[in-house]
């Protein structure tokens, strides 16, 4: 029986078989990797994946899909783990160690929450591969300067290195979705910049609230113009002018 995509959910499955042979070879799956898959879908990638991979782990909200799944695949090669990425506890599957490898079709609906959920687990993981929205990559990867620059950079960039690797079209998919889909490799630093990460989180926030203001005026409360200058940054900057390190420098600033 025919799965209809739910948009709930934000399902738009990935049909087209050489971007999925694509994704697979930048992936590059070895038969021990401890590999889990965010959002089977169908099981579309999921097939391919297991033409390599000895065990794949999976996390699927969609009750349907789950049940779809069981039926395709025995539970000796598929472990499937049904409930929501966003409260799911990846470190439970490294156990400790710098061994996951992640990859997924992430709904676009959920893809910046569901991003910072797995920074938390960064220390465990290997790398991550995702189809996210492109504009959304974008951002991700973006230098400072642009106006793709912001907290979601900020953030991610702190933790990861990333690297858009290729873009997807909408017709790869079905449904299609209005946008270009990216294909996104992140690897977790191993030594990110020291500081606490509550505070970045607060500096960014606060610095990207009111992007048009110039950096004084949009931390005015937090810190004042020498203290911006202690930390390298000219109070006359936008926000998207302000490179990681100083922001982190910031952000230790707080910790006194």
């Amino acid at each position: 029986m025919k799965h209809i995509p739910k948009k709930r959910f934000g399902q738009n499955f990935l049909t087209d078989r050489q971007v999925l042979h694509d994704i697979i070879r930048a992936i590059a799956p070895a038969p021990d990797d401890l590999m889990v898959e965010i959002g089977p879908g169908q099981g579309a990638m999921t097939r391919l994946l297991l033409e390599t991979l000895r065990r794949l782990q999976v996390v699927e909200l969609d009750r349907d899909l789950v049940a779809l799944l069981h039926k395709q695949f025995s539970p000796d090669r598929l472990l499937i783990h049904s409930g929501d990425a966003l409260q799911y506890d990846f470190g439970a599957l490294a156990g400790g160690e710098r061994s996951l490898r992640v990859v997924g079709n992430l709904p676009y609906n959920i893809s910046s929450p569901l991003l910072f959920h797995l920074a938390q687990y960064a220390p465990q993981v290997i790398d991550q591969h995702f189809m996210l929205q492109k504009e959304v990559v974008e951002r991700m990867v973006a230098e400072p300067g642009g106006r793709d620059y912001g907290r979601l950079s900020v953030m991610l960039q702190w933790r990861y290195r990333m690297e858009l690797l290729f873009i997807v079209p909408p017709e790869a998919f079905d449904p299609p979705p209005k946008v270009d889909s990216a294909i996104v490799r992140m690897v977790p630093i191993a030594s990110p910049l020291p500081c606490k990460q509550p505070l970045l989180e607060q500096v960014v926030t606060k610095a990207f609230s009111q992007r048009r203001k110039v950096i004084r005026n949009c931390v005015a409360g937090l810190f004042g113009e020498q203290q911006l200058i202690d930390a390298g940054i000219d109070p006359q900057l936008r926000p998207e002018a302000v490179a990681l390190e100083q922001y982190v420098n910031l952000a230790r600033m707080l910790d006194h």
